[in-house]
């Protein structure tokens, strides 16, 4: 949740062993107040760091906020909510991050900083979103979509933009601050309209964007909407609309070279869509094409090699594939100074395809010891990747622990169709084998 790099400064006066010690109401206010007069993000990170480390001092604090938050005029500055609402949200507390983020939000609206608003608004929506709870989401982007300055000045406003190089420039723009923000929040509000299943309002909402503006950016959204809805006729025939637009977007920050890498992100799309369609030869396809270009992808050689292994497709060239993606990984790997020990680890995600590849050849054995692997990254706790260590562990015989493994991948689901599925299948499984 936090978007700062986390410092180390001491605090002095501001340090918080005091807050164990501040009990009562009055001095709890006034710690808040002494918030008021910090400056600086390395102090920020240093003392909300400190609310992580003392977390019933810091409820203490958030709950004290929240209720100074009703006070007039206004007590708490943009700093001091912020730090608190970054620790309510660390702590699960929808209601005091929502209205300590809401507090900066409504500075940052009057100051007209598109900064402070977007740092508000997006530590919310963040919020919201990394706890699946969508429809607070879709509410909070509605919210800024629905701001409207009380005035009609004119003002030149610095908007922070990121160029194609992935670096941070500044924009001189007339305008309302809340309005330069618009594009951005439709796209996360179709984002958070589609995880609820409302389909067919996100389409309706990308049709407009894209009847707007004929941007394949917002064409691009229409087919990911297209493709989560189980459109893929629709959403394919969208995709390939998107890289004939990129090739003829002549915006001169864009070069050929980055233009033909979108081009590539999108074909690498409609291989998976293919794949959710059972049209298996249509998806290697795009991934060969990808492949003759780049034939030192990792990830390119990964699927490639999993989609064979999971259809039961040329075994031994998709082994030969998989095994390549690995080294490749590793070497990646290698290439990075000073990497930290636990850092330099396989890829959960490959390690998974070489069990599966090594399950459909019967090398059963083999294949368990890649998937327990695999399972140790984090990154690769996935339903689809403890459903394949289940069945390799039913194949030796070892039936309660393949149901522990089922039973551990229905708690790694996320919100796509194909986990949705996936889920149904292991629910079945379980059912036929306890």
């Amino acid at each position: 949740m936090l978007r700062f790099v986390c410092g180390a400064l001491a605090f002095l006066a501001l340090s918080l062993p005091s807050y164990a010690q501040a009990q009562d109401e009055a001095a709890l206010k006034q710690k808040i107040r002494d918030f008021n007069q910090v400056t600086g993000t390395d102090t920020m990170s240093s003392i909300f760091k400190g609310l992580l480390a003392d977390k019933e001092a810091a409820k203490g604090l958030i709950k004290t906020a929240v209720g100074m938050a009703k006070e007039t005029p206004q007590p708490l500055t943009y700093n001091s909510a912020f730090m608190l609402g970054l620790a309510a949200a660390e702590f699960k507390d929808f209601a005091a991050a929502d209205t300590l983020f809401h507090i900066c939000a409504d500075i940052g609206f009057k100051l007209q900083s598109p900064d402070r608003l977007l740092n508000s608004y997006g530590a919310l929506i963040d919020l919201y979103n990394e706890n699946k709870k969508y429809a607070e989401s879709e509410r909070i982007c509605q919210e800024i979509l629905d701001l409207k300055s009380e005035d009609t000045k004119p003002r030149r406003i610095f908007f922070p933009v990121v160029t194609p190089l992935n670096e941070t420039d500044f924009e001189q723009v007339d305008g309302d601050a809340a309005a330069l923000l618009g594009p951005g929040i439709r796209r996360l509000m179709v984002q958070s309209m589609t995880r609820q299943g409302k389909y067919e309002k996100a389409l309706d909402f990308t049709q407009m964007m894209v009847k707007k503006s004929q941007h394949w950016r917002d064409k691009q959204l229409q087919a990911w909407v297209l493709d989560q809805a189980g459109k893929y006729d629709e959403a394919v025939k969208a995709y390939e609309e998107v890289i004939d637009d990129i090739g003829k977007d002549m915006d001169p920050d864009l070069t050929r070279k980055q233009r033909e890498k979108l081009q590539d992100g999108v074909r690498y799309l409609m291989s998976n869509i293919f794949v959710e369609a059972n049209q298996i030869e249509k998806a290697t396809q795009q991934l060969q094409t990808l492949l003759t270009k780049h034939p030192d992808d990792p990830g390119y050689n990964n699927d490639l090699g999993y989609i064979w292994a999971d259809h039961d497709m040329n075994l031994a060239e998709a082994e030969k594939l998989i095994r390549k993606a690995l080294d490749l990984d590793e070497k990646e790997r290698k290439s990075i100074p000073d990497l930290a020990p636990e850092e330099d680890v396989a890829n959960g995600a490959y390690l998974d395809s070489l069990g599966w590849v090594l399950y459909k050849q019967k090398n059963y054995k083999e294949a368990k010891d890649v998937m327990l692997k695999a399972v140790e990254d984090k990154s690769a706790q996935h339903i689809e990747i403890y459903d394949h260590l289940a069945e390799v562990l039913m194949a030796l015989g070892e039936r309660q622990a393949a149901i522990q493994a089922w039973q551990t991948g229905l708690e790694h689901i996320t919100d796509s169709r194909r986990d949705k599925e996936r889920k149904a299948a292991v629910e079945k499984k379980l059912k036929d084998n306890k």
